[in-house]
């Protein structure tokens, strides 16, 4: 509970078996977190058992995606402030004050991974994925001046968002695969949502990630959200979403 309103932190895990634990009892270790739920996506064996043995919600996706995991997560969720985090050992529990800070005043609260002082050792931040995301943010940013805050990161899980950001958003998902986080991201430049984005702790993953450990598979994700922000843009024009939320 953070002054008054329920918090959910969700997740969805494909391949983080050995850390998903772990990440789950350090949320519930803040003191500030209500419920934690977790969708299994055909998920590596015994991914699972681990999650049972915590105090986290079980449930089971069968379309495979990052998008769709994340969308059935945030769909089971009840709490007023919603936390997304992917469970490989990335990200930092701690960091969730962070955003619960920031949220007495913004509807959304995302992470930034590419502030040098807060990339660990050993993190998979490299000059590539750095810059590649940082570039893309700031394509996005540009492309929707007149509504969007300083970004810098296009491609962090790591966010909050109200209950009421959330029903907003919730009609207009369309991706179900890895480009679902920054297409959100899209829709709250698209819908004029109140948004801020802050550093948070990057540190090394456990495990081998299904995208960003693949240099070809990150090159084309990042071409792919070039296009968004251009089709986006373009239907700013023809099919406009609702104006901006008072």
């Amino acid at each position: 509970m953070y002054k008054g309103k329920f918090v959910s932190i969700v997740m969805s895990t494909y391949n983080e078996k050995d850390s998903i634990r772990k990440c789950i009892e350090d949320f519930f270790a803040t003191q500030l977190v209500d419920e934690v739920v977790v969708v299994n996506n055909n998920a590596a064996a015994g991914t699972s058992d681990e999650v049972r043995k915590t105090k986290a919600k079980l449930i089971h996706e069968s379309r495979q995606g990052y998008g769709y995991g994340f969308q059935r997560a945030l769909a089971e969720s009840t709490g007023d402030l919603l936390v997304m985090c992917e469970p490989d050992g990335t990200f930092w529990a701690n960091d969730l004050e962070k955003l619960l800070v920031y949220a007495n005043d913004m509807q959304v609260v995302q992470g930034s991974r590419t502030n040098a002082t807060t990339i660990l050792d050993k993190a998979n931040m490299g000059l590539f994925l750095k810059y590649g995301n940082y570039f893309v943010a700031k394509f996005a940013e540009l492309s929707f001046f007149k509504k969007a805050p300083n970004l810098s990161d296009c491609g962090c899980t790591y966010r909050l968002l109200t209950r009421e950001a959330y029903v907003r958003l919730r009609p207009h998902f369309r991706q179900g695969g890895s480009a679902f986080g920054f297409e959100l991201s899209l829709l709250i430049l698209r819908l004029g949502l109140p948004m801020c984005q802050i550093p948070i702790h990057y540190d090394k993953r456990v495990g081998i990630s299904s995208v960003t450990g693949n240099f070809w598979k990150t090159l084309r994700l990042g071409f792919m959200m070039m296009g968004m922000v251009l089709q986006h843009r373009w239907e700013e024009f023809v099919r406009p979403l609702e104006k901006k939320i008072n």
